[in-house]
């Protein structure tokens, strides 16, 4: 085979395999980050300190409070007070912690058991631990707060049918995607007429798969915001969906990194191996 062809076939696995790179790591952070009931919560934990979390959830609860009791619209200053306190407590990390890993297994276990149906979270076990905690923090009344089985509709069965189909071909693309990108490249660089220009154009390619990613999470940033409804807390919103995707960012910088930093390190050693110039004869 001819140095020509040895070069195209170099070029065309490479080109493919730096192009399933930003899709392999998309689908890696899906199945091993959002599909992980550990790391999402790990995930999500530091929202509960932060200020647009916290206004949104006083806002929502206030207003349930003052739904609830016909306390009326005076009143609602001071109930938004109250819960806006009552989110800088270890009772409500305890009960943010809680309520996601609650609501992320039973998303988790509904798409992995198969079962149709809405699914429906029984929030009764979160409530205990606040109260727990709210008592152990000698709060008065505490332990007269009730503990009821109140279940609360998160995910519609149109939603988790769609959810399941999906979660399936990502689980499988997850760990095809990146081993197919490393075989291609691998095979780029073996077949190149020249492996140090195959290493350079696998690293640049890398580079630019990984700003790619970068370019696709902010835009998929803008997106998600401008659909959602009016009656979001649009901060917050923002500050889960940040939450959610800082490994993918990381991940996107990460490659971006060392794809540039393998290129520069290989035109170096190109450049320190090349023969000097003789000087030209008198």
């Amino acid at each position: 085979m001819s140095s020509r062809l040895h070069n195209a076939l170099s070029a065309a696995l490479i080109a493919l395999a730096c192009l399933l790179v930003p899709f392999g790591a998309l689908a890696a952070w899906v199945s091993y980050g959002l599909a992980d009931t550990g790391r999402y919560v790990t995930a999500m934990a530091p929202l509960a300190a932060d200020p647009a979390v916290r206004d949104a959830v006083a806002d929502t609860v206030g207003d349930g409070i003052v739904r609830e009791t016909d306390a009326g619209a005076p009143m609602r200053p001071f109930v938004h007070d109250a819960v806006r306190s009552f989110t800088g407590t270890d009772a409500f990390r305890t009960a943010w912690a809680s309520g996601n890993r609650a609501v992320h297994d039973a998303v988790l276990r509904a798409v992995r058991d198969g079962r149709g149906g809405e699914v429906r979270v029984d929030l009764a076990p979160v409530a205990a631990e606040v109260k727990q905690q709210l008592a152990a923090d000698n709060v008065p009344l505490a332990d007269r707060i009730p503990v009821e089985h109140a279940e609360v509709a998160v995910l519609p069965a149109g939603e988790l049918d769609r959810l399941r189909r999906g979660l399936s071909v990502v689980e499988v693309a997850a760990f095809w995607l990146p081993v197919t990108a490393a075989l291609l490249a691998v095979a780029g660089i073996a077949v190149a007429a020249c492996r140090r220009r195959a290493v350079t154009a696998t690293a640049l390619g890398t580079a630019l798969g990984g700003a790619f990613l970068a370019l696709a999470v902010f835009l998929g940033r803008r997106l998600t915001l401008a659909d959602l409804p009016e009656t979001v807390h649009r901060p917050a919103a923002e500050a889960v969906y940040d939450a959610l995707t800082a490994t993918l960012r990381t991940v996107s910088w990460l490659l971006v990194a060392v794809g540039l930093a393998v290129a520069l390190t290989t035109w170096l050693i190109t450049r320190h191996r090349q023969p000097p110039v003789a000087a030209p004869r008198p």
